[in-house]
């Protein structure tokens, strides 16, 4: 199989997707504009990455639902609304504290909560640690696997709502790594990437 990353062709896609670092990760990369003309059933994943704009995927609802509904997987990070394009995500935006490193003794408060996880034979803690844009309201039966200082779910992955799977995030590792701004989000993806091409790129049939 293989794997399709929206690009939306910001800076930081264009670094994350792009550069010599990840470029590897993807087999394909598209605009959000030619989606509709693409065989979703042929990737195994289809990755959104962090502030593709929601106005630029709407219009794709349908035809993401149905290659959800055919047992596809789609990774969709922070700040993209994805809940205005994807099925059963429910998400509230908290006040992000850009600077909380700044205090001396300072927690962010995110927990892993399912260490055995495999994401976290590659991830640790302070890698997915940085700040926050929000939280969700997860399905029954969907996995948590990361949570804020108040216990709400920032990771989880949906196996419930459709057919297929859906990782969902409020992290976004593709904008600051793209910025070149805070070493956890590259961090991040340097575990992150290679686990979605070993653990979640194969054939749903």
């Amino acid at each position: 199989m293989s794997i399709l990353a929206i690009h939306p062709g910001a800076y930081y896609h264009i670094e994350s997707l792009e550069a010599p670092r990840y470029a590897d990760h993807f087999d394909r990369l598209v605009r959000p504009e030619d989606l509709a003309a693409e065989r979703l059933e042929e990737h195994a994943v289809v990755l959104i990455p962090c502030r593709t704009p929601a106005d630029r995927m709407e219009e794709h609802k349908p035809q993401l639902r149905a290659y959800l509904d055919n047992g596809g997987t789609i990774i969709a990070t922070g700040e993209s609304e994805s809940q205005l394009f994807l099925p059963g995500i429910s998400f509230t935006p908290q006040s992000t504290n850009f600077w909380w490193w700044l205090t001396p003794g300072a927690d962010l408060g995110v927990r892993i909560t399912k260490s055995e996880h495999s994401l976290f034979e590659r991830l640790a803690q302070r890698d997915i640690t940085w700040h926050l844009h929000g939280w969700f309201d997860v399905p029954n039966g969907a996995e948590v696997l990361a949570v804020n200082g108040e216990g709400k779910p920032i990771l989880y992955i949906d196996e419930v709502t459709t057919k297929g799977r859906m990782v969902i995030t409020s992290l976004d590792p593709f904008f600051h790594h793209g910025s070149h701004f805070m070493p956890a989000t590259t961090r991040f993806l340097d575990g992150f990437l290679p686990w979605m091409r070993e653990t979640l790129d194969k054939d749903p049939a």
